[in-house]
């Protein structure tokens, strides 16, 4: 992995931070069609199949698209458009674990569903399934829904449960665990903004480190919601 797809707002700090990490940064295109405040995040716009294969909603910028095919990527795309109004815009917002596929699978895009294979499907009542879950490891995750923690761990993976809020997300009340951060290999995670200003940074540190993984800010400060950072 040495790229990451990030929302195209993220600022100069951030951006410097992950050229730092050698990583090429790939600016998501903001789909117009929803709230402006999440209209960039990539969670919200692109679910990724496995490293080669992606899904994208329908009405992705064509220079977008060439981009991803001259990097030898394979392009889905959705079966239906995303709409401001939920549940139409929460049809790609889907957690993917290697065994596992989590979403509230009546409103989950139709080309999304047919493209998994050889993974349970678990229902859970969370439509922003992605953006409340950020992924550790594929036997363990940290989210502040209680639907999918229960799902979880009933399936025997360890998952740490978080109070809602504490996490910027400009335009809207407050953002999600999962879309302030992401991994860009299985040590480290990345977060916009530095978990010793979270009031349950503690907890997260504990249980990454549970697991070997190191946090790395991109920014000091709060963190902020900016969708699910993808790197591939």
């Amino acid at each position: 992995m040495n790229r990451v797809l990030v929302d195209y707002r993220i600022d100069e700090i951030e951006k410097l931070n992950l050229l730092k990490l050698n990583l090429e940064v790939i600016l998501c295109p903001p789909c117009e069609d929803l709230y402006h405040a999440v209209c960039g995040h990539p969670d919200m716009l692109i679910h990724f199949i496995n490293e080669k294969t992606l899904l994208v909603h329908k009405s992705m910028p064509n220079q977008f698209i060439s981009y991803l095919e001259r990097n030898d990527l394979k392009i889905i795309f959705s079966k239906d458009e995303l709409k401001i109004n939920y549940p139409k815009d929460i049809i790609l917002n889907a957690i993917s674990l290697k065994d596992f596929f989590i979403h509230i699978l009546a409103f989950t895009d139709k080309n999304l569903l047919n493209s998994i294979n050889n993974k349970k499907l678990i229902n859970v009542k969370q439509g922003y399934s992605k953006c409340s879950t950020a992924i550790i490891n594929d036997q363990a995750i940290i989210t502040s829904d209680k639907g999918i923690c229960s799902a979880l761990r009933y399936e025997g993976l360890d998952v740490l449960l978080l109070p809602p809020g504490d996490i910027l997300l400009p335009g809207l009340n407050y953002g999600f665990i999962g879309g302030c951060c992401g991994l860009i290999n299985k040590s480290q995670l990345l977060f916009y903004g530095n978990l010793d200003f979270y009031l349950y940074g503690n907890e997260v540190k504990d249980f990454l480190k549970k697991y070997g993984v190191e946090p790395i800010y991109l920014r000091n400060g709060k963190l902020i919601d900016r969708g699910s950072l993808i790197a591939f």
